[in-house]
């Protein structure tokens, strides 16, 4: 049954919209982990410390710099060694040093967190104060009373010596490491020389990058009709070939396609074309927004605070795993997108699918921490890693994951296109933010660059791309692909062609040694004509008369092909190219997360403060 609200002109005094709630049976329960005290707020479902909160809770996170784990009455810490072969990149944990309680009630309990920090609570005995970057782990006493607890090693202990107040404790251990331990009072038997940081703030700046509808370097007016041929073409088998799918993913790329289009005519000055892309827009958006969608459809669930579909909620594996917050802004980045342009030719649609346009956007990009919002801060978006995660409630050996730093790009981009839309320039301005942190942790971790000495000699000259980032390790597989298929590895950091590709991949000597590194993939029996496309489009920044003849020459003979994207002319840096045949994304194995990876992270040294947290009004949902 469509769903129906009343709207009012007046956003400012409006709840925020909510789809339909969720009755899924696939969610786990939070009060399992999650201190009561919080269970009436939006939970994170994309955290540095969500292992913690999945399944036995005893997987470990790396809180920068130490990999943690939990038990039921322990927690255990390891200052890890790095594990390097050309294919990945990895952190071992060893249980370096376990403190433990006798006294606790049989499992760990997150009491608070915000962005850089968790406490979690060992009842009735023990709380553990994390905090990422910090070389100091704090234990303290529940109760205010003095609680037995235990200091435990895998490795022997060769020496324990202590200050005269027996406050300072050194322990050396046959493992070669030697821990500090400090104490408010003494103790009867871990930490190092404090360096004070004095400050109230932490300034830290990102290049500004354009939120444009069009190219900034503009378009070749030469090959405008070849684009205008090429366009008239894709639209009219819009209306020949409609949308099938019902998968959120995939439905979300075939909307964003066709709002693709609309652009590139307003681009080139063919405007014929617009109503017709108009109308397939706005009949194919509308049924996800007002809940008359056959086969699938948006719901909220209030145990977690954020989106799920109506597939999702019943199978965790359906829409690739939506329904347990799995890549929240990468499907939703291109609803996003087609609404944004939608919105943008259609101003009465607009003002009516506000508040569902608004409520899609707040799932992964909420602000605000009071207690009434009703999504949870910051689904995706990492502030200490100043990029997104993608992995939702699954629990993984090493952490959280993401795979395409394009497609979290866009899902930034595209928000703050539909703040453009709206006439909202807050929403501009935040999204053009998490764009350009995307961006910056996309060249810094995901673009392999020999000489930079990120990564170890034999994993930067075997690699010019991260296949997964993991918070524990780089590997150069992906989930639906084997690491030597290196067209899949570029593609999916690649895609959606954009005018944000092209602040993406502004340095044109990585693209040229990257594009260097794909091209003999390409031999291989079976490539995929549009992994081909994305390929050449890269080869297009530095000579588009090669890129052009490659790319008239795709055919589009396809077998992993499962949806028909006959792309137009994109003009990107005035010289991306002609992506003529067929195209697509997904591959026979679906991109679907499960299993088959570990994980590692390299240091972070990122210290931020964010400020004006609650700008955002209940009536816009975030």
């Amino acid at each position: 049954m469509p769903f129906h609200r009343h709207h009012h002109h007046d956003h400012s005094t409006t709840a925020p919209f909510l789809f339909p709630q969720a009755h899924s049976t696939v969610l786990p329960d939070p009060s399992t982990f999650f201190s009561p005290s919080l269970l009436s707020s939006p939970l994170p479902t994309n955290s540095f410390f969500q292992n913690f909160t999945l399944k036995n809770g005893d997987q470990p996170e790396y809180i920068h710099p130490y990999l943690v784990k939990a038990s039921s009455s322990s927690l255990t810490f390891c200052y890890p060694s790095r594990f390097h072969v050309p294919a990945y990149i990895y952190q071992s944990f060893t249980p370096d040093l376990t403190i433990s309680s006798s006294d606790s009630s049989g499992r760990h309990v997150v009491s608070s967190f915000d962005d850089l920090s968790v406490t979690v609570d060992l009842p009735p005995a023990l709380r553990f104060f994390l905090v990422r970057g910090s070389p100091f782990i704090t234990c303290a006493t529940l109760g205010g009373s003095a609680a037995p607890f235990s200091i435990s090693s895998v490795n022997a202990f060769i020496d324990v010596s202590a200050n005269a107040a027996r406050t300072k404790h050194t322990l050396r251990l046959n493992s070669g490491q030697t821990f500090l331990c400090y104490s408010s009072s003494p103790l009867q038997l871990i930490d190092g020389e404090l360096v004070g940081v004095v400050g109230d703030s932490w300034l830290l700046k990102t290049e500004t990058i354009p939120i444009t509808w069009h190219s900034t370097k503009g378009t070749n007016e030469d090959g405008y009709a070849e684009i205008i041929s090429a366009l008239s073409k894709d639209v009219n088998g819009l209306t020949s070939a409609p949308i099938t799918t019902t998968s959120s993913y995939f439905y979300g790329k075939a909307i964003a396609r066709a709002a693709r289009l609309a652009l590139i005519a307003d681009e080139v000055g063919f405007p014929d074309v617009i109503p017709i892309v108009q109308q397939f827009l706005k009949d194919s958006i509308t049924p996800w927004l007002d809940g008359s969608f056959n086969g699938n459809g948006f719901l909220y669930d209030p145990k977690w605070g954020g989106m799920v579909t109506k597939q999702g909620s019943t199978d965790s594996g359906a829409d690739f795993g939506f329904g347990i917050f799995n890549d929240h802004h990468y499907h939703l980045g291109y609803f996003l997108y087609a609404i944004a342009v939608l919105a943008k030719f259609d101003p009465s649609w607009a003002r009516k699918y506000r508040p569902q346009a608004y409520s899609m956007m707040a799932d992964f990009m909420t602000l605000s921490r009071k207690q009434q919002a009703k999504y949870t801060r910051l689904r995706c978006f990492d502030v200490w890693k100043l990029h997104s995660w993608a992995g939702g409630l699954t629990e993984f050996a090493d952490g959280r994951n993401q795979e395409s730093t394009s497609e979290a790009v866009n899902a930034y981009y595209s928000a703050a296109l539909m703040g453009l839309s709206y006439g909202d320039t807050h929403l501009v301005s935040i999204g053009s933010t998490l764009a350009a942190f995307e961006i910056q942790a996309a060249e810094t971790w995901w673009h392999v660059k020999e000489g930079e000495g990120l990564y170890e000699d034999d994993f930067t000259r075997e690699n010019r791309v991260v296949g997964v980032l993991w918070a524990n390790k780089r590997d150069s597989g992906l989930w639906f692909a084997p690491a030597e298929w290196k067209e899949c590895r570029l593609g999916i950091q690649v895609l959606p062609l954009l005018p944000i590709t092209e602040v993406l991949f502004h340095d044109v000597g990585f693209v040229q040694e990257l594009v260097k590194w794909t091209l003999p993939a390409l031999s291989r029996e079976g490539v995929g004509e549009g992994w081909k496309g994305f390929v050449y489009a890269m080869e297009g920044v530095y000579d588009k008369e090669t890129a052009l003849e490659k790319t008239r020459g795709l055919n589009g003979e396809c077998p992993e092909i499962s949806i028909k994207e006959n792309l137009s002319m994109l003009t990107i840096q005035g010289s991306f190219c002609l992506l003529s045949g067929e195209e697509t994304h997904k591959v026979e194995c679906g991109r679907k997360k499960g299993g088959g990876f570990s994980t590692t992270a390299v240091g972070q040294w990122h210290v931020i403060s964010v400020a004006d947290v609650d700008k955002y009004s209940p009536s816009s949902g975030v």
